[in-house]
């Protein structure tokens, strides 16, 4: 069965207001919050990015959901022992309730430090060594790997959880869904694509269809469609964008610069604008009917409250079991 969280999107809001959406979410009825891990905005109108893991140790004393993020490059403005470490410590926190979700990444946050931004085949690759790191940690043993990409000497991690965190992996195209199958604990992915979640479960083996698909959306929740739709236009134009496009651009002004090809017609057909509940009810059962395990909403815009209690009493009700 279905089950419905909450995106926080670290892009659009502060520190406190994720921990306070937090706990509207856990009112509402939603059981898992996602939240993103980004250096930078997506355009400077969103206005926020703060550090995920100070704002997910706040999470941890004002929750009791499951948290993931949605999702971390552990490659290169990080490197994944340290990433490891934070999720580690996450884990131990939320007291098992954490899950990482991790990413090739975009170059968005990822070249901040000045370094190389690869090729997607070279992303890939060094996102799965990456895992292969992290997964030692998470054992709580020394750990000494000399890679392709990495190298790690004598660490170990003394705060680990009692079971090893799990690692989804995030996909928008085949290899990449791939990649999760084999080596991830679950998928992650941002369109309700049933190709995709089948490419997941194909690549998983015969242990496939235990392992999760996790997908996000993001809505605009309003009593005026037209209103709705202007606020999801100017703060998240990038949900018209292509996917290549999202992973090549280096700073929000050359995001607001793409943006402007970016029609409000584009982004009415991408995110749900509005107070019609079966129009959300409809985009969240897409994603049910794909095959996915859990489906993360995320609310554009400042009306956080009435969004809670639109899904309390108009949405949930009609798609939880």
């Amino acid at each position: 069965m279905t089950e419905y969280g909450y995106f926080l999107a670290a892009e659009e809001h502060g520190p406190a207001d994720l921990v306070e959406q937090a706990r509207m979410a856990e009112q509402a009825g939603f059981s898992h919050l996602w939240i993103s891990d980004h250096y930078h905005p997506w355009n400077d109108a969103q206005g926020q990015s703060s550090f995920v893991w100070s704002v997910i140790g706040a999470l941890a004393q004002a929750t009791s959901l499951p948290v993931q993020t949605a999702v971390t490059c552990p490659t290169i403005r990080i490197h994944p022992a340290i990433v490891a470490q934070a999720a580690a410590t996450s884990a131990v926190l939320l007291e098992g309730r954490f899950r990482l979700g991790v990413g090739s990444g975009e170059a968005l946050n990822e070249h901040v430090l000045g370094d190389r931004w690869p090729p997607a085949p070279i992303r890939l690759e060094m996102l799965e060594e990456a895992v292969m790191v992290m997964r030692q940690l998470f054992e709580g043993r020394r750990v000494i790997h000399h890679g392709k990409h990495y190298t790690v000497e004598n660490a170990r991690l003394y705060t680990v959880p009692e079971e090893p965190v799990p690692i989804d992996i995030a996909a928008f195209g085949s290899a990449a869904a791939a990649l999760a199958g084999r080596v991830g604990d679950g998928f992650i992915t941002m369109t309700p694509d049933a190709e995709l979640v089948a490419r997941f479960r194909r690549g998983s083996g015969a242990g496939g269809n235990s392992k999760p698909a996790r997908g996000g959306l993001k809505v605009a929740y309003g009593p005026d469609p037209d209103e709705a739709l202007r606020t999801a236009h100017r703060l998240w134009p990038t949900e018209g964008l292509p996917g290549e496009v999202l992973s090549t651009l280096t700073t929000p002004g050359q995001f607001e610069q793409a943006a402007r090809l970016v029609t409000p017609e584009r982004v009415a057909g991408e995110v749900v604008c509005g107070d019609d509940a079966e129009a959300h009810v409809a985009a969240l059962n897409a994603y049910a009917e794909a095959g996915f395990d859990t489906v993360y909403v995320n609310q554009i815009g400042p009306d956080q409250r009435g969004f809670f209690d639109f899904y309390r009493t108009k949405v949930l009700p009609q798609v939880a079991g």
